[in-house]
């Protein structure tokens, strides 16, 4: 289920709705059906929408699995969104990176973290040395988002509104930074 939410096709809806006849976003730009791309190539509201709806995918992914089996497939249906996201099996498995699906991963299973992960990713974005800041930002907040997970269920700390933290957490994170790394080294770093 998580892997079939992960799939819905975000950014060609806003593609058809906001772009002229025919625009397809792996087609145009930096060929890459995500945020930033819309962004540039359709307008700001198209990439807000883009963002707000990939987002909302990955979320709507864990709440789905975490009715359905618990904590457990909370964090399982959210990496299966990433991975449905990135590897969309409808388009020949050419998706988006995955970075916003995994924030709504994120912001459901780790809400206690997602300000110090938000943090992270901006600050890493925004140093100027930086040559590809969204591939730097994405890689930095992915470790961090891991090792904060492995932190976390260690100590035993309180997790707001996401499930009690357990070995899981760090596990989920892990396999969805390292689907989201890849989408990135396979797309050049560059997009």
């Amino acid at each position: 289920m998580g892997y079939l939410l992960g799939m819905f096709p975000t950014a060609d809806l806003v593609a058809r709705r906001f772009g002229a006849a025919g625009v397809d976003l792996r087609a145009a730009g930096s060929g890459n059906p995500g945020t930033a791309n819309a962004t540039k190539m359709l307008g700001t509201r198209a990439g807000a929408i883009v963002l707000v709806g990939d987002i909302g995918k990955g979320a709507a992914a864990c709440v789905a699995g975490g009715a359905i089996a618990g904590p457990m497939g909370a964090h399982a249906a959210g990496t299966a969104s990433v991975a449905g996201h990135c590897y969309p099996v409808w388009n020949g498995f050419r998706g988006g990176k995955g970075v916003a699906a995994s924030i709504g991963q994120c912001l459901v299973t780790f809400p206690a973290y997602f300000p110090i992960d938000a943090a992270v990713g901006v600050a890493t974005a925004a140093m100027p040395w930086w040559r590809r800041r969204a591939f730097a930002a994405t890689i930095v907040s992915s470790v961090c988002w891991v090792l904060g997970g492995v932190v976390w269920w260690r100590r035993g700390w309180r997790n707001a509104w996401g499930p009690q933290p357990s070995a899981a957490l760090p596990l989920a994170a892990f396999a969805s930074s390292a689907i989201i790394a890849e989408r990135f080294v396979a797309g050049g770093r560059s997009r």
